[in-house]
C-alpha cells in the first residue's frame, strides 16, 4: 500500500481499475469561487426548513457535519459554519467538465454520481503509462482545469478502488498492490463493506464479528444463516477481495 504523500515505488502491475472522488465536490466548487472561505467549516445546503446538508468542508466534518445529515442539527454541531444555498446548475456544469477529462483518458467510464467514477484504464497503458502515471494525471487536470481537487483509488477491482479512495480522502492517491488486498482489507470495520448497513451491522456484531477479517474467518454457513444466504455469500467473497465486476 502507498499513499500519495510520499510518491515512491508502487507495484500497481495489474491494477487496472481507478475510482476517482472529487473532495466535499459541492463544497469545493463555492470556495473555488470564494477563495477567502478557504480553510473555513462551510456548509452547502438550504438554511431553513427541513434541509439536509448537500456537503460540507472537511473543517466542518471536524465538527461532525456529514453529508445528508438535518440541517438543523448541522448547525447546532458547528454554529459557526457558513451556509451557502446549492447552485445545482453549476455543480452540474464542473460534472461535466471533470467526466471530459476521464474520457480522455479511457471510454471505459462508470459514473456513479456527479462527483464519483470508476474508469478502466487497462487500454490507455500503452499512450499514458502505468495505473498510478495516470491518476496523478488525472489529478493534476482537474486541479488545473477545475481548481478542485480528488482522490484517487488504483486497485485490481472496483470493491478495493473505492475503498482505497475512501483512505486516502482529501487529495490523496493510495495504490492497492494485488499481493496487498487483504492486508489492506482485514483491519477495516465491516461496515467498510458494500452491503453492509445499520441492520446488517447489528447481525454482524451479534455474531461477534466486527472487522473485515472478522467476517473472512468465519464459517460462510453461518453468515448465510444470519443474513441469508445471497448476503452471506456476498460478504464473504467481499471479505477476502473477490470482485469481478
Amino acid at each position: 500500500m502507498t499513499g500519495d504523500r510520499a510518491p515512491g515505488t508502487r507495484d500497481d502491475t495489474g491494477c487496472h481499475i481507478l475510482h476517482v472522488d472529487m473532495d466535499a465536490f459541492y463544497a469545493s466548487v463555492e470556495i473555488r469561487d470564494r477563495p477567502e472561505l478557504a480553510g473555513a467549516p462551510v456548509i452547502v445546503g438550504s438554511p431553513g426548513g427541513r434541509s439536509v446538508v448537500l456537503s460540507a468542508t472537511y473543517p466542518a466534518r471536524a465538527f461532525g457535519v456529514r453529508s445528508a445529515m438535518p440541517m438543523a442539527r448541522a448547525r447546532r454541531l458547528c454554529p459557526q459554519a457558513v451556509i451557502i444555498p446549492p447552485r445545482r446548475g453549476l455543480y452540474a456544469a464542473v460534472s461535466r467538465e471533470v467526466m471530459a477529462i476521464f474520457r480522455a483518458v479511457t471510454p471505459e467510464v462508470e459514473p456513479l454520481a456527479l462527483d464519483e467514477a470508476f474508469l478502466d484504464v487497462s487500454g490507455a497503458l500503452r499512450r499514458l503509462g502505468p495505473p498510478t502515471g495516470i491518476g496523478e494525471l488525472i489529478r493534476a487536470r482537474i486541479r488545473a482545469q477545475q481548481g478542485i481537487t480528488c482522490s484517487v483509488g488504483v486497485a485490481t477491482c472496483k470493491f478495493i478502488a473505492k475503498l482505497a479512495s475512501i483512505q486516502c480522502k482529501p487529495d490523496g492517491l493510495l495504490v492497492i498492490p494485488a499481493d496487498g488486498v487483504l492486508e489492506f482489507l482485514h483491519p477495516l470495520p465491516v461496515s467498510a463493506l458494500w452491503g453492509v448497513g445499520e441492520r446488517t451491522g447489528r447481525v454482524l456484531a451479534g455474531l461477534g464479528l466486527r472487522t473485515v477479517a472478522d467476517i473472512a474467518h468465519a464459517p460462510q454457513a453461518a453468515l448465510e444463516r444470519g443474513l441469508g444466504r445471497a448476503a452471506g455469500a456476498h460478504l464473504a467473497a467481499l471479505a477476502w477481495g473477490r470482485d469481478d465486476r
